[in-house]
C-alpha cells in the first residue's frame, strides 16, 4: 500500500497492515501512532527508533513467528511469503547446504535455547552458513544483541514492502 493509504487507515487496520513486518506490540503501536508521515524515510526512522531496543520478551515474541534458516514458511499469510521470499537463495534441494543448516541450527538451539535469526535477504547459503559459524562463538549477551539487530534489519525490510513511498 502507499505511505498516503497508511496515514488513512484506522489504527487498527493500520496496526494489522504492518504486522507482517513484526509482531511486537510496542512496536507495531509506535509506529501506527506516529502518523501521518509526510515521506517513507519518516516511517523508516520512526520503525528504527522504535525498535531500539527490543526486551528479550519481545524478541522472543518475535522469534516464534521466523522458521529456522533453511525451513520454507507454511501457510498463505504475508509474513510467511515474506519468510520464504527473504530465504529464497537457500535451495531446498541442495541436501549438503540443508544438512549443513540442519545442524548448525541444531548446535545453535542448543547453545542459545533459540531459533537462529538472521537476515536472510541478499544473503548467499554461504554467507549465512558463515554467519551461523561466526555467532557460535559470541557469549549470550553478545548473541541477544545481534539477534535484536537482525530482527530490526528484517523488520525494516519487510516494512518498505508493506508501506510503498
Amino acid at each position: 500500500m502507499h505511505l498516503t493509504e497508511f496515514n488513512s487507515l484506522s489504527r487498527p487496520t493500520a496496526v494489522e497492515a504492518i504486522r507482517p513486518a513484526l509482531d511486537i506490540p510496542r512496536w507495531l503501536d509506535a509506529v501506527v501512532d506516529a502518523r501521518p508521515y509526510w515521506h517513507h524515510d519518516a516511517l523508516l526512522g520512526m520503525a528504527r527508533t522504535a525498535a531500539a531496543p527490543f526486551t528479550p520478551e519481545e524478541v522472543e515474541r518475535a522469534l516464534s513467528h521466523h522458521p529456522r534458516i533453511g525451513e520454507r514458511a507454511e501457510g498463505s499469510h504475508r509474513e510467511a511469503g515474506f519468510s520464504r521470499a527473504e530465504q529464497s537463495a537457500v535451495d531446498p534441494s541442495d541436501t549438503d547446504v540443508q544438512q549443513r543448516l540442519r545442524e548448525g541450527n541444531l548446535a545453535y538451539e542448543e547453545r542459545f535455547g533459540q531459533v537462529f535469526l538472521i537476515r536472510a535477504a541478499g544473503r548467499t547459503p554461504e554467507e549465512i552458513l558463515e554467519q551461523l559459524s561466526a555467532r557460535m562463538t559470541h557469549d549470550p549477551g553478545t548473541e541477544r544483541a545481534v539477534v535484536a539487530d537482525q530482527l530490526r534489519q528484517i523488520a525494516l525490510l519487510r516494512l518498505e514492502g508493506l508501506v510503498t513511498p
